[in-house]
């Protein structure tokens, strides 16, 4: 006999005595979504300036992704890697073409690829007789909530009470050469150098064109793996295909999720000719890996993309919505910066602003807010022009009006 399970409506939405107490939810329970916009169980409507955390490249109910979702469900959702899966194939071709690299891993989350980029490095490493392999990675840094991945991690308020961590990590700041010269001078194990071309959770702080190219030239001489974590900036979310790209470099190790499967959960790791061998049969695997049903969201959302022209509009929009939120924000007492590009924004504000999540939901706008100051904007890269202005006159009221609070 089938469960019946009951419709969520209000009296449903508190916190369940069945689902483990690990997020700190909003009160609202969403129901269905369209385009931009989505709407909760009661009624209420809202604009999605979070986009599912970067996840929701083709915003809600696309009307190209959800035929062809339906048509690959009716045929195959999992089978295993025992098999070779012809979407991985036609996937991972088109991931080389737009990347310029050369061999593609799949998996099902950024934690999963970024755990797989940390174990390339290691393997690179002893492969080469080194047996303490050393990676280099940055402050306010976020790859993960495994234990590894935890590790490469520069949030200490994450890290805490899941010691004792991984070792093998050497940290540094972010746009400073000399530091991360200075921290592996004379040092051998150092493998590889693993940071985000623009941090996500850690406030949205991109690395510097220059930076890279620096970064890129010292792998070479040191013989290091150059690992760029795309997960969040990845995918077209700045106006080119990966953030890295604004600085004409390669890197030697990619990984990738969230926004590639627009909702469906998928991770990649993209390699170039340098770390493409390092794995071989046994080294690493995964159950959910590479299903037909994410590499078919994977091969639709890329095309979709390229049909509509989401790179030129989010750079378009997403520079729209920067230069509004300036207009609007100039001059205020408490405003720090205004970073990022593309449809990956984040407000800086001079005090932690975790309330402006609850105050922005009840005015219809979903936020983020990270790293305590930082004013999240990780939209659909649908979003319109006029939906950016709906967003900066929402937003922009409450934030000076938080602002204006015991300054």
């Amino acid at each position: 006999m089938n469960a019946i399970v009951p419709p969520l409506n209000a009296a449903t939405v508190p916190t369940s005595p069945h689902v483990m107490n690990t997020y700190g939810r909003v009160p609202i329970a969403l129901s269905h979504g369209q385009g931009s916009r989505v709407w909760d169980v009661n009624g209420n409507v809202y604009l999605d300036g979070l986009g599912g955390i970067a996840v929701n490249t083709l915003g809600h109910a696309h009307p190209k992704l959800v035929p062809a979702l339906q048509d690959q469900i009716a045929k195959l959702i999992h089978t295993s890697n025992y098999y070779h899966i012809p979407g991985q194939e036609v996937l991972a071709a088109k991931l080389v073409a737009l990347s310029g690299m050369t061999n593609v891993f799949f998996c099902s989350t950024g934690l999963e690829a970024n755990e797989a980029a940390l174990k390339l490095a290691r393997k690179y490493g002893h492969d080469k007789g080194i047996d303490n392999p050393q990676v280099v990675v940055y402050e306010k840094a976020f790859h993960g909530r495994s234990i590894a991945t935890l590790s490469a991690t520069g949030n200490p308020k994450v890290q805490a009470g899941f010691g004792p961590l991984v070792e093998g990590f050497i940290r540094v700041p972010v746009n400073n050469i000399d530091q991360l010269k200075a921290a592996t001078a004379g040092n051998a194990n150092v493998v590889a150098v693993f940071f985000e071309a623009i941090q996500g959770e850690g406030g949205v702080n991109p690395m510097r064109p220059e930076y890279l190219r620096e970064v890129r030239a010292l792998c070479d001489e040191r013989d290091w793996l150059l690992m760029i974590d795309e997960v969040q900036c990845g995918m077209g979310r700045t106006g080119k295909w990966f953030a890295h790209q604004w600085a004409g470099i390669l890197p030697d190790v990619m990984p990738l999720a969230k926004g590639l499967g627009s909702g469906v959960p998928i991770g990649a790791v993209v390699t170039g000719p340098k770390a493409a061998n390092i794995f071989q049969p046994g080294n690493h695997g995964t159950t959910f890996g590479g299903n037909p049903l994410a590499m078919r969201a994977g091969i639709e959302t890329i095309r979709i993309m390229e049909e509509d022209g989401l790179l030129d509009n989010a750079l378009r929009v997403g520079g729209h919505l920067k230069a509004a939120l300036n207009r609007e924000l100039a001059g205020v007492a408490g405003v720090k910066e205004i970073r990022g590009m593309g449809l990956m924004l984040g407000v800086d504000l001079w005090k932690p602003c975790g309330v402006l999540v609850q105050r922005c939901a009840d005015a219809g706008l979903l936020i983020s807010v990270t790293a305590d100051t930082v004013v999240r904007l990780v939209p659909p890269l649908i979003l319109t022009e006029a939906e950016a202005e709906e967003i900066v006159a929402i937003l922009c009221p409450l934030l000076k009006a938080f602002l204006a609070e015991n300054p």
